[in-house]
C-alpha cells in the first residue's frame, strides 16, 4: 500500500489496501479494508465510504498507522484483535487474544433464546449462558431481556476477564462466575427459564480452515472431543438440572451434529427437540424444553 510518500488520496490507499489483502488471501478484503481505515480515522464504514465520493487524503501519520495495521491483517491476525472490537447484535464488545471472536451465526442462538426468554411470564426470568467466553450471549439477554436475571459462566479466566470488561462497559447486571459449566450455579437448580450456550463442538481431529480461527481462538473454546460433543453432553445434564420444568435449552453446533445431538437430548429426558438454520441455510442451532 501507499507508504507517506506516495498517492495519500483516500480512494487510492483503499485500493492499495483491498489489493494487499486479497493477495494475503484474506476473505471480504474491501470491507476489512474500509474498517481498518475506519478504525484509524475514527470513522464509521459508511463514514470511510463518503469519504470515497468527498476524495481527500490520509495524513503522512494516519497511513503511516494505517499500513501497520494492514500488514498484521495481511498475516491473518483477525481484525477484531486488530480494531479490539467485534459487534454482536447491538453490542460493540471488546475481544483479544484470549477469548473467542463472536461469529455472526452465533446472533441466531442469542434470538432463539431472547425469544424464548421473552415469552415466560415471570416478572423476572433467570437465564443462564453457560461458557459465555466475551459475555456475548450474555449480555445480548441482558440488554434486550431486561427484565430478566443473567448468570454468565465461564471456565477459562482469561475469557472471563474479557466477560468482565464488557459487562462492567455495557452497564448491565449480569452475574459472572468463573467455573465449570458441568457443576455451575447449583443454587439455581429447579429456578432457570432459559440456559444459553456456544460451547465447544468442533472434533478434536477437524482443524478449522480460517487461520484466523486456527491460530488465535484459544483451542479451549473450540475444541469438544473426539466428536465435538464431549462439552454438550456435559451441557445437556446440567442445563437439565438448572431449568424448571417448561424451561428452555438454546445452544450452537455444528450442521453435521443435528442427529447425534437428538439423540443424546431424548435420552437425557429433553423433548419438543428441534434444530434451527443460520442464515445461510445450516442447521447451526438446537433448542429443547425441560
Amino acid at each position: 500500500m501507499p507508504g507517506p510518500a506516495d498517492d495519500r488520496s483516500v480512494r487510492a490507499v483503499r485500493e492499495a489496501i483491498v489489493a494487499r489483502l486479497s493477495a494475503a488471501g484474506v476473505p471480504d478484503a474491501e470491507v476489512d479494508a474500509e474498517l481498518l481505515m475506519g478504525h484509524v480515522l475514527d470513522l464509521s464504514r459508511g463514514g470511510v465510504q463518503a469519504r470515497l465520493i468527498m476524495g481527500g487524503e490520509l495524513g503522512e501519520a494516519d497511513a503511516a498507522a494505517l499500513q501497520v495495521l494492514v500488514e498484521r491483517r495481511a498475516e491473518r491476525e483477525p481484525l477484531q484483535h486488530i480494531t479490539g472490537r467485534a459487534p454482536f447484535r447491538s453490542l460493540d464488545l471488546l475481544v483479544g487474544p484470549g477469548v473467542l471472536v463472536p461469529r455472526p451465526e452465533t446472533e441466531t442462538v442469542a434470538q432463539l433464546a431472547i425469544d424464548a426468554l421473552r415469552a415466560v411470564p415471570a416478572e423476572a426470568p433467570i437465564a443462564v449462558d453457560l461458557g459465555t467466553g466475551s459475555g456475548a450471549l450474555a449480555l445480548a439477554l441482558a440488554t434486550e431481556v431486561p427484565h430478566a436475571r443473567v448468570h454468565a459462566v465461564e471456565l477459562s479466566p482469561e475469557a472471563a476477564a474479557w466477560a468482565a470488561r464488557n459487562i462492567a462497559e455495557a452497564g448491565v447486571d449480569v452475574g459472572l462466575v468463573i467455573g465449570d459449566l458441568a457443576d455451575a450455579l447449583p443454587e439455581l437448580d429447579g429456578l432457570v427459564s432459559v440456559v444459553v450456550s456456544n460451547p465447544p463442538y468442533v472434533p478434536s481431529a477437524e482443524l478449522p480452515r480460517d487461520v484466523e480461527v486456527l491460530v488465535h481462538d484459544p483451542d479451549v473454546a473450540l475444541y469438544g472431543g473426539a466428536d465435538g460433543l464431549d462439552v454438550i453432553r456435559a451441557l445437556s445434564v446440567r442445563a437439565f438440572a438448572l431449568l424448571h420444568p417448561g424451561g428452555t435449552l438454546v445452544f450452537e453446533h455444528f450442521e453435521t451434529q443435528s442427529a447425534a445431538i437428538a439423540e443424546l437430548l431424548r435420552a437425557d429426558g429433553w423433548r419438543a427437540i428441534s434444530h434451527h438454520r443460520d442464515l445461510t441455510g445450516r442447521d447451526r442451532a438446537t433448542t429443547a424444553t425441560r
